[in-house]
């Protein structure tokens, strides 16, 4: 690992840190004031452009509501096509040090949320990480050149997912706790019947899960 470096792709005014990086980066193509970040900001359009970074220079990338903004195919002006999502997941690939983390927050088929922004023109799916992870992704037919494992891909709310660990204060919705036996097993049930008997909902309503997370490590060395 290079240090304790984190980038956040998309980041607006407010980057993402969901690792807790001392060293944090925002990239954007939209012009900040520096003054006004509080973390060091470079302007760039990725989907066309390359991450204005050298190779293996993160821990840690994250890309919240990001990816499905990212086309799949565009005319390269030349007569041909290019292929910018597997494109950006070279790049993210190259900068990121051996082990380094991307850290994906993504509005999914088949929920609403991932159609209903006029902008969002990439679909993502359960199966989409074949194209990238594995000893074989189905990517390289495309050009992905890259090598990611990966650690996980589950269902979330975003208000259950800013931060890498489940527990974190900086995740608003918390994984419910339920006890498995002794006095504290007996008092939750006892307050669920109670609330049931008197008519009153649950304590609270659970969160909508249409957004996939993938958390992959990237592999630089050979295993």
């Amino acid at each position: 690992m290079t240090g304790d470096r984190h980038l956040d792709l998309g980041c607006g005014k407010f980057p993402r840190n969901p690792y807790d990086r001392a060293e944090l980066h925002g990239i954007d193509m939209r012009p900040l004031n520096p003054g006004d970040s509080g973390f060091t900001y470079r302007r760039a359009n990725v989907v066309i452009e390359a991450i204005p970074y050298p190779d293996g220079h993160f821990d840690s990338i994250s890309a919240f509501d990001f990816v499905e903004h990212v086309p799949r195919l565009l005319a390269d002006g030349n007569g041909g096509t290019r292929l910018p999502f597997i494109e950006l997941m070279n790049e993210v690939w190259r900068v990121l040090a051996d082990g380094g983390r991307f850290y994906a927050v993504t509005p999914a088929w088949p929920h609403p949320e991932a159609f209903v922004d006029p902008t969002h023109v990439n679909f993502i799916t359960e199966d989409t990480l074949a194209y990238f992870t594995g000893d074989a992704p189905i990517g390289r037919i495309y050009g992905f050149h890259g090598h990611f494992e990966l650690i996980r891909q589950d269902w979330v709310h975003p208000d259950e997912a800013r931060n890498a660990d489940a527990d974190s204060a900086d995740n608003p919705i918390r994984p419910a706790k339920h006890y498995e036996h002794g006095s504290k097993r007996l008092a939750q049930r006892f307050r669920h019947w109670s609330r049931r008997m008197r008519g009153k909902p649950e304590e609270r309503d659970p969160p909508q899960r249409h957004w996939l997370r993938w958390e992959l490590r990237a592999v630089k060395t050979p295993g």
